[in-house]
């Protein structure tokens, strides 16, 4: 039942919709029977897993740690574009809270980013089960967080303009190579 879901994590309430448990001492008992019986493996506290912890992906063991909507941004992101070149060993999200924290061995940061700027979809995809952000919105995210931060790579800035226009964020003029525009 749990397998046709596809999905390989589940939060307890999650796990209680999904098993129609209503009473909290059936679903703990219910989910330390399942983790005794090597059906689930737990992670942490409420969060569980159908695959042996360490085979899980640490992005999406990220975003469900954080369980609210959040997507992969900014360093991480920038990192693995090209846009930053050094090597970090840290997960960075974006959500409603701003958070630190470490999972099997996983450091996560998340970022607190206002609801109007999260949910707009601009420039975020789906990727492996977890929403990401593409380069044009992760650059546009770090500039929202450190209008100065340093790219080591070149930037189309006319594009970062418009998607920042799109989005809603203040501008970043002393950034924009046509210094013409207000």
């Amino acid at each position: 039942m749990l397998a046709a879901t596809e999905q390989t994590l589940f939060h307890a309430g999650d796990l209680a919709v999904l098993l129609g448990i209503h009473n909290a001492n059936t679903l703990r008992v219910t989910l330390h029977r399942l983790t005794e019986a090597s059906v689930l493996h737990r992670i942490q506290r409420g969060l569980y897993s159908l695959i042996p912890p360490e085979n899980i992906d640490p992005v999406l063991l990220g975003s469900a740690c954080l369980h609210q909507f959040a997507y992969l941004t900014t360093e991480s992101v920038l990192r693995d574009e090209g846009y930053i070149l050094q090597s970090l060993d840290t997960l960075t999200f974006v959500s409603g809270v701003s958070r630190r924290f470490e999972i099997l061995g996983h450091r996560v940061i998340s970022r607190r980013l206002h609801a109007r700027f999260l949910h707009n979809q601009e420039g975020i995809q789906r990727s492996g089960g977890v929403l990401r952000a593409t380069a044009e919105r992760a650059i546009a995210d770090m500039l929202y967080f450190d209008p100065w931060y340093h790219f080591d790579h070149t930037i189309d800035w006319k594009t970062i303009r418009a998607l920042q226009e799109k989005i809603g964020y203040p501008l970043t003029h002393h950034r924009y190579a046509d210094s013409a525009h207000p």
